[in-house]
């Protein structure tokens, strides 16, 4: 798992922090495999300290609602974590600054060439 998280950390650019509207990539030991999911909320678990439910949407075909039981370090890409005996990492993406697209002009109106004659 260790040499999968060093080429996706060469490949992409990750963020330090998780939160609610981030989409993280997650990778997975067996089966070696990677998706990315959009995280909708992030809210203290009750039945267990330092422990947060973290509900995301997978984006695949056809996506997929599931909420994890995670720590903070293991859903920041931190620690890697094992579910049912799997190793899996975690960690948001950085797309870089997100703004308004830019604006583009319409094209600037040019004088008919041709006159209409009655």
């Amino acid at each position: 798992m260790e040499k999968t998280i060093q080429e996706l950390r060469r490949i992409i650019s990750f963020k330090d922090t998780t939160q609610a509207g981030d989409i993280v990539l997650t990778a997975i030991a067996e089966p070696k495999s990677v998706f990315y999911a959009l995280i909708t909320d992030i809210s203290p678990d009750q039945a267990k300290r330092d422990w947060w439910q973290l509900t995301m949407h997978i984006l695949g075909l056809p996506p997929q609602k599931v909420t994890w039981a995670l720590r903070e370090p293991q859903f920041s890409g931190r620690e890697v974590f094992t579910m049912n005996g799997i190793e899996h990492f975690m960690q948001a993406v950085d797309f870089g600054p997100v703004g308004a697209p830019p604006v583009s002009k319409p094209p600037a109106r040019r004088k008919a060439v041709l006159r209409v004659v009655k």
